[in-house]
């Protein structure tokens, strides 16, 4: 009776044993398991962060630390996007304030969409390519350079390749700078860039905040505002566009607004002889542009 207790036992303690054993390497199993699981979970989440950045528009900086890195800086943002109801983005707005940057609250679900599902911690920024120019900085070059300043401003323009197309014209003809406002009009960007064939690098452009201020400002300079408009009252080639120019473009559609069409000096019209009774924005400005190169040389030559 006690041999079959201690046999028993001993199956049991060997059962014990043997349980022990196989907890071990079952142990050592799941470590190795789980550390692998880990390495693959790693390897998964950089690839979709990898692969989030690449959805991310070229000009884009999401995620707290990058975007207040960026506005500390002194590098060029057109905006910041904020996550609605993020916490903890104070120092950020700030910043910002203190720079002039414009933000702007928007649904976090859009502001995942826009970053293409990259982890933005509720804030993210569109970068300029270039830096912008402050206008007094513009109006100070076109004076050491000795020649009446030719500027080109834009109102509320909001197509990107029209913006590209109009610097590569901008830096053609010579002109001294472009003004886009802050809001309502598209900004510097990769398009921009990419569409100006480098002329963005060259040219030089000033952000400013209320056009019609910022004419009255100009015409106190002595700057000649003249609007392009279909119903102007004289054509362009009959315009005297020499001298201290600001030449304005109107918008995709609307054209100029209509405290800026009052603000003008004078409001000229391109002659159209086919059926079609506009231009487009960038082709009108690049035709304006050379208007006033050719008057330009023809009075340099006299």
């Amino acid at each position: 009776m006690a041999d079959k207790r201690r046999g028993r036992a001993e199956n049991v303690n060997g059962c014990h044993r043997r349980g022990k054993k196989s907890d071990t390497a079952g142990s050592q199993r799941l470590r190795g398991a789980s550390g692998s699981t880990y390495k693959k979970r790693g390897s998964r989440y950089k690839a979709q962060e990898q692969n989030a950045r690449s959805l991310m528009p070229d000009d884009m900086i999401a995620g707290r630390n990058a975007v207040m890195e960026a506005v500390k800086s002194g590098h060029s943002i057109n905006k910041i996007l904020l996550a609605e109801g993020a916490e903890g983005l104070s120092d950020i707005c700030s910043a910002a304030r203190e720079r002039g940057i414009v933000t702007e609250n928007i649904p976090r679900a859009k502001l995942d969409t826009i970053t293409g599902g990259f982890r933005h911690q509720g804030v993210a920024a569109y970068a300029a390519p270039v830096d912008y120019t402050d206008l007094d900085d513009i109006l100070e070059r076109a004076e050491k350079a000795g020649h009446s300043p030719f500027l080109v401003l834009l109102d509320e323009l909001e197509d990107p390749h029209n913006l590209g197309a109009i610097l590569r014209s901008a830096d053609a003809a010579g002109v001294d700078g472009v003004l886009i406002p802050k809001r309502r009009s598209v900004p510097l960007s990769a398009t921009v860039a990419k569409t100006s064939a480098g002329a963005v690098e060259y040219v030089p452009v000033a952000r400013i905040g209320n056009i019609v201020q910022t004419m009255k400002k100009l015409q106190q300079r002595g700057l000649w505002a003249v609007g392009a408009d279909m119903d102007g009252s004289a054509e362009c080639f009959e315009a005297d566009l020499t001298g201290p120019l600001l030449l304005v473009i109107g918008g995709e559609g609307r054209g100029l607004g209509r405290l800026v069409k009052e603000t003008c000096d004078m409001i000229v019209r391109i002659p159209m002889n086919g059926s079609i009774n506009s231009l487009n924005a960038s082709v009108a400005a690049s035709v304006l542009m050379y208007e006033s190169v050719r008057q330009r040389i023809a009075k340099s030559r006299v």
